[in-house]
């Protein structure tokens, strides 16, 4: 992942509500939920989750299908893995002693 990629994908997380769909779309892999389940989940109106919804999609953070009447949203959990292998190559400087623990705590939710 670039740079302009990583804000870019950023940004479609950095606000709250988004943030917060995101997070509810990864507990639900891989399954994923109906735009209308999320907009219930969230307490957002469904015009407004489907702003939100199509700013994560632009991003690449989630994708969607159609089934049936229903449009299903799903979390990209590869994007999720780029932007946090982007976050993480540079952190250590080189010294994966100073990332150990931070991936020692990743290491047992996953």
């Amino acid at each position: 992942m670039k740079t302009e990629s990583a804000v870019t994908t950023l940004s479609g997380l950095a606000q709250e509500t988004r943030l917060q769909t995101f997070r509810l779309l990864v507990q639900h892999e891989p399954d994923g939920m109906a735009a209308g389940d999320i907009a219930r989940a969230m307490g957002v109106p469904q015009n407004t989750m489907s702003t939100h919804l199509a700013i994560l999609a632009r991003e690449g953070l989630v994708m969607s299908e159609r089934r049936s009447r229903s449009m299903i949203y799903r979390a990209n959990l590869d994007r999720l893995r780029d932007l946090t292998l982007f976050l993480l190559k540079d952190c250590c400087g080189g010294r994966a002693d100073v990332c150990r623990p931070l991936i020692a705590e990743l290491t047992p939710c996953c």
